[in-house]
This record gives structure tokens, C-alpha cells and sequence, in this order.
């Protein structure tokens, strides 16, 4: 995700786009209370680290976790931190962002403080400012996302997936204006089930999208029958859904307008084609900065391109 995000912060800052998307809510250890209770939002974060070159020192951090939890009893826990914690930046704005939602502004407003003191001029908003949070039902029992993705390493069965709090959430104010006056709305290549589910779980949000004027395009998670990384595909086959670039349009049939496809599919994108649905391919493994750019290219003129056959 924040790959695409990066370069089109560079192609779009200057018509200042709103971009909206999800809160993953967590805890960085199991007891919230121990430790200060720093709120981990990883889909707002990458939104805004996307926009400036941050330098991450993985093993700081992982010693000022470490020291927090034997200060607090963890010891055990401290022990077997994953080799992949928070960047120092990351843990920073976490626990600036739990400091301004303790002081009483919504997850917007905390939101667009810190944009703003990160010197990001696009609009990033989150889902909703009402908590919602991914839980993983697991064998052994429930984990939040942060637990199943970090500690785990996603290594665990899953058997089911569900968003705590989101029938009752509400989509932050200006989600549904910017749907609605959007010239186009791009999903990045994120996981249809945790990173996207979220959203669409929140009520009013699926159903604006459904209505848009605005022509919709999603970049495949998807190559070659897995996941490009991460657990998409695995979580994918839990939901019913195939780990293919199928799978991905299914997730979102009822207001996908065109699917941005790796050339490793093809094949698979022609019978794609016979519905209504805008299949195109391109090379969707970003491993330099000229990728990047010329996905997020390709992606927005598909958008764009699409918006007459839409209206």
C-alpha cells in the first residue's frame, strides 16, 4: 500500500486529493493498561510516512519496547519481541496521536494534526472516528490483528476474521463527500479481508461506492494464484473467496470498475473480460521507484479512462 501511496502523493499533492482509509486498531501488548495504551493505526500511519523519506531504526525500538515490558512485568513477553517491531517514527506518532485522542479530538482531528505537523498537504482520512477494531479467531483463541500479523507472523490458522465495532461505527465526516464528488477512487494493492474489509464494514461506505459517479479501479494484491506478500491469499480462501485474481473481483463485484492485473495473470484476465468488468495488466511488483511511478500512472489514466463508459 504504501508504495502506490507515495507516488501518487507525489502525482496528486498538488490537487490536493483526499484520501481515505482504514483504522486497524490495536494495542502494542496484550494488557493496554501496563504498557500506556498506544493506539496502533498501521493503514493511517503508512498513508502518511508515504508522503517523506523516513530513516527506521528497527532495533531502538525494539529496546525501548523491550524496557517498557520488564518495567511492567512482561518480561517473558519482552523476550520474544518479533525482530520486526515499530520504527521510531512509527512508535513516535503513535503514542502523539493516543496523547491527542486522550485530550479529546476524534481520530480526524488527531489525524489532520499530525498530517499537518508532518508537512502533508493531501487529505487523509480515516474510516470512521469511532473504534473499530480486526479481530482473528485463532485455534488457541482471539487475537487483535497487530498480535496475529506481528507476533505470530500470520504463521497461525485462521478461522474466522471479524471487525469489532463496526456495525455501530459511522463513516468520518467528509468519507462520504469525497466518495461522492470523487473523479475517480483507486484501491491499492492491499488485502481484500483486513486492509479493505474494514472500510466496506462500516455502514454507509459500500453502499456509497455502489453509487458513485465516479469510476472505481483496484490494483491486485494477487499474482499468479498468492499473495505478493502477507496473508491476503490465505484469508482470501478462508472468506470463500479464491486466491486468485478472481477472488479479488469478487470481493468487490457490486462496484468494481476496473482491476489492475500483473502480467504473470494474463491469461486468467481474459476470462476475467467477458463481464462488464475493465481488466488490464501490468507489472504490479514495485521494486524501484520507476515501478512505483509507473503503476500509480497506469492506474490513475485506467481510472480516468473509465469514467466515460461509467457515465
Amino acid at each position: 500500500m504504501r508504495k502506490v501511496l507515495q507516488v501518487l502523493a507525489l502525482a496528486l499533492v498538488g490537487n490536493n486529493p483526499r484520501i481515505s482509509r482504514h483504522v486497524r486498531n490495536g494495542i502494542l501488548a496484550r494488557d493496554e493498561r501496563a504498557i500506556g495504551e498506544a493506539l496502533v493505526k498501521y493503514a493511517i500511519q503508512a498513508i502518511c510516512l508515504a508522503h517523506i523519506s523516513v530513516d527506521r531504526v528497527w532495533d531502538l525500538c525494539r529496546r525501548i519496547l523491550a524496557e517498557m515490558m520488564i518495567l511492567t512485568g512482561h518480561r517473558a513477553e519482552a523476550a520474544h519481541l518479533p525482530k520486526q517491531p515499530l520504527g521510531d517514527l512509527d512508535l513516535a506518532t503513535h503514542l502523539a496521536r493516543t496523547n491527542l485522542l486522550r485530550s479529546g479530538k476524534t481520530l480526524s482531528a488527531a489525524t489532520a494534526a499530525l498530517a499537518h505537523r508532518m508537512g502533508i498537504h493531501s487529505h487523509v482520512l480515516p474510516m470512521s472516528d469511532n473504534r473499530v477494531a480486526t479481530l482473528v479467531e485463532t485455534p488457541s483463541g482471539t487475537l487483535n490483528f497487530q498480535e496475529y500479523f506481528v507476533r505470530e507472523r500470520h504463521q497461525v490458522e485462521v478461522r474466522a476474521v471479524h471487525f469489532e465495532g463496526a456495525d455501530k461505527a459511522k463513516p468520518a465526516p467528509g468519507v462520504l463527500d469525497c466518495i461522492a464528488s470523487a473523479e475517480a477512487v483507486i484501491f491499492a494493492p492491499s488485502n481484500p479481508v483486513t486492509s479493505i474489509g474494514p472500510i466496506l464494514a462500516v455502514p454507509g461506505i459500500r453502499e456509497a461506492l455502489c453509487h458513485t459517479s465516479a469510476p472505481i479501479a483496484a490494483v491486485s494484491p494477487i499474482i499468479g494464484g498468492d499473495a505478493f506478500s502477507g496473508p491476503a491469499g490465505t484469508l482470501m480462501r478462508r472468506k470463500g473467496w479464491p486466491s486468485t485474481i478472481a477472488g479479488v473481483a469478487q470481493a468487490y463485484e457490486d462496484f468494481l470498475d476496473v482491476l489492475i492485473v500483473d502480467l504473470a495473470d494474463h491469461s486468467d484476465a481474459d476470462h476475467l473480460r467477458e463481464g462488464a468488468l475493465h481488466v488490464l495488466c501490468a507489472n504490479t511488483v514495485m521494486k524501484s521507484m520507476q515501478d512505483k511511478q509507473e503503476l500509480a500512472r497506469f492506474t490513475l489514466h485506467a481510472a480516468l479512462q473509465a469514467r466515460g463508459s461509467k457515465s
